[in-house]
This record gives C-alpha cells, structure tokens and sequence, in this order.
C-alpha cells in the first residue's frame, strides 16, 4: 500500500478549498473577541483588521466580523482587497518627505529615513509599511494606541504623500526645475 506524500503546514488537500496564488501579501494585526448578551447567555464573535499589500507600493486594510475566527479573517482580507490605495515611495524604499496623520485619538508622525535605517515603528504601523514595501521609515504613533485608530491614521498620513513628479504636474513645471530648487535649498541650509 503507497503511503501518500506528506503535506506541508498550511497545505490544503483535495477537498480543503485551494486558493489561486495572490498578488497580494497580507497581515493580521488585531483580532477582538466580542460578546453580545442575548436571553440565553453570551453570543460570542470575533471582529478581525487586516493589512494586505503587493510589497510595491499599494496597501489596504480592512475589518471583518463573524462568529468564527477564520471567516473573519476570510471578510477582512476581502475588505483589504477593495480598499487598496497606491503610495509614492522614493526609489520604491521610503517616504518622498516627512508627514503627519490623524483619526480621531490616533496621531502618527512618520519621517523619511536613509538607506539601512530599517522599519523604527510600532505594531499595527510595522505590518503596514511590510505589506506596503517600505524599507526604510521611521514613525511615531501618539495619542490613542488603539490599532484600528493607529492603521486608519498612518493611512491619512499615506494618503498624504506627494510625490515630486504629481507637484510638478500640478504646478506645471518639469521634474528637473523642481530638483533643482531643492538642490538649491539644500546647499543653503548647509551653508548657514
């Protein structure tokens, strides 16, 4: 009798529901048990934030809700998947410059870094900048440290980037023109 080959952790088999490959990389950051008190007792579920990300500068994030842990991660990652936005990065590895974020209580400040600086974050605001891309950053989370507030916040500050090729258009100059004056604003400042 031929033994069937042994499956590795995470494997599905036949009957198990195997799923296409993604495009997409995703994070579980918080996973909140809920009660709701009915006639009988408790009714327990499970509410779930995901980050998901393509690991070259496009995240989302989503929450889903359910009675079982695994079917609310399944809802989160599917609200991921439609929320996803694109983030400029410079030379695909940091933030283009420094920018603050707010939601409600949550505040996040996050600096442009050099090569070699590595991710400088907390929790919910790491897995972020992982699935985003991002390699060198650093940021502060203030305020609320509650991570659906800390993720909606670090995506307002997101949303926030510019990038020199999107001023450019806007104002209608080339890329260069706008290079330059920073280059003239830099040697400036070091010389003062």
């Amino acid at each position: 009798m031929a033994r069937e080959p042994r499956r590795e952790r995470g494997e599905r088999g036949e009957r198990g529901g195997e799923r296409e490959p993604s495009e997409f990389v995703d994070k579980l950051v918080h996973i909140n048990r809920v009660a709701k008190v009915v006639k009988g007792g408790r009714r327990f579920g499970f509410a779930a934030l995901v980050i998901v990300g393509d690991q070259k500068g496009r995240v989302g994030f989503g929450h889903g809700k359910a009675r079982e842990v695994p079917e609310a991660i399944r809802k989160a990652t599917d609200a991921a998947k439609r929320n996803v936005t694109r983030v400029p990065l410079r030379e695909g590895r940091t933030l283009h410059h420094d920018v603050d974020g707010r939601h409600g209580a949550g505040r996040v400040h996050l600096r442009a870094a050099p090569p070699g600086t590595g991710i400088i974050a907390g929790g919910p605001m790491r897995a972020v900048f992982e699935t985003l891309g991002m390699q060198d950053v650093v940021a502060k989370s203030l305020g609320s440290s509650n991570p659906y507030n800390v993720v909606r916040a670090t995506f307002d500050a997101l949303k926030r980037q510019d990038s020199p090729r999107s001023v450019a258009a806007r104002r209608s100059i080339k890329v260069s023109a706008l290079q330059a004056r920073r280059q003239g604003a830099d040697s400036e400042a070091a010389a003062d």
